[in-house]
Formats: C-alpha cells, sequence, structure tokens
C-alpha cells in the first residue's frame, strides 16, 4: 500500500492559480511513478499530468499543457500540481495517484488513489 493525501484544493476565480499537494507515506517514494487525475460528476476520471519517479520526465493532457505544471520533491515525499490560467472548465475533484511500474496516462495503471481534493474555479 501506499497512501496518499491531497491537500490544496479551493475556490479560486478564474485566471487565478493554485497549487495541489500530495504526500505519500513510506520510503519508497523516491521510486514511484505519481500522476494527477482530475474528475466530475457524471464523468470518468481523466489524466491530468504524470512524472517519472526522477522528476526527469512529465506528460501533460493536452487541455492543461502550458498551464499546469507537475513537479516532485522526493526529500519531501510530495509531489506537485502548479495550476495556473484556471478556467472553469477546470472545476472538479483532484487525485493524486502512484504507480511502480510506468509514467502512464491510464486510470488502470495505477493501484494507489488519494481521497482526492476539490478545486472550483469560478467564472
Amino acid at each position: 500500500q501506499v497512501p496518499l493525501v491531497e491537500s490544496g484544493g479551493g475556490l479560486v476565480q478564474a485566471g487565478g492559480s493554485l497549487r495541489l499537494s500530495c504526500a505519500a507515506s513510506g520510503r519508497t517514494f523516491s521510486t514511484l511513478f505519481m500522476g494527477w487525475f482530475r474528475q466530475t460528476p457524471g464523468k470518468e476520471r481523466e489524466f491530468v499530468a504524470a512524472i517519472a519517479w526522477s522528476g526527469s520526465s512529465t506528460s501533460y493532457a493536452d487541455s492543461v499543457k502550458g498551464r499546469f505544471t507537475i513537479s516532485r520533491d522526493n526529500a519531501k515525499n510530495t509531489v506537485y500540481l502548479q495550476m495556473t490560467s484556471l478556467k472553469f472548465e477546470d472545476t472538479a475533484v483532484y487525485y493524486c495517484a502512484a504507480n511502480r511500474d510506468v509514467m502512464s496516462m491510464h486510470v488502470y495503471d495505477y493501484p494507489y488513489w488519494g481521497q482526492g481534493t476539490q478545486v472550483t474555479v469560478s467564472s
């Protein structure tokens, strides 16, 4: 098991910024591939961003490319999602996820999930 706890969500006006954090427990964080996903009611969970265990490689959904930045601090067992130029359509519950094998954009590749944090962007 890899317990994950997200924080940093909240209400922000369109055009504003938020930084989400995801703290992991355990001593294997530096070997994990990490991802951020989001979900709105009635829709499937969708990929937002992913980062390799070293931080040297990242991937983004087209909808957030250029606005969101994923990063990690292995010394703090934490992965971040810096969100700028937020839009109303970014409103969702954001989930942090981890897996040991691959930097992936697919939900099914991630066995470990946090509880989610709500991000609401007002228009």
